[in-house]
């Protein structure tokens, strides 16, 4: 049998289950449904699909969206530190200073090896 502390989780859990079900059948039934080839036609790029959507991507177009992520990410460091760059003081500066100059390596290394060209 089911611990009495576990009763308000499967509570919750079927609550959101039946709700979520209901929403579905009640979208269904009370929306709109009246497709049209206008309706039905590519919108995103303007034009017919011509190859199939699991095609293999170039390998480049991965590495520029991790480099792009990971350089985006470490540059939001940078916000919350100058919020509280008085606080700091000279050892903040510091810090700061080491941090961005990992970076500055990192996207010169980058840059040299040539992972930013798309050729």
């Amino acid at each position: 049998m089911v611990s009495s502390q576990y009763f308000p989780i499967i509570f919750f859990i079927i609550l959101g289950l039946i709700m979520g079900g209901l929403l579905l059948v009640a979208g269904r039934a009370i929306g709109a449904h009246r497709p049209d080839p206008e309706k039905n036609s590519p919108y995103e790029c303007g034009f017919e699909a011509f190859e199939d959507a699991r095609m293999k991507f170039d390998v480049r177009y991965y590495l520029i969206a991790i480099l792009f992520i990971l350089f985006d990410l470490e540059i939001a460091f940078l916000f919350p530190w100058a919020l509280v760059f008085k606080h700091l003081g000279m050892y903040g500066f510091v810090v700061m200073s080491i941090f961005l100059t990992i970076l500055i390596a990192g996207f010169a290394y980058v840059w040299k090896k040539g992972a930013l060209e798309w050729e």
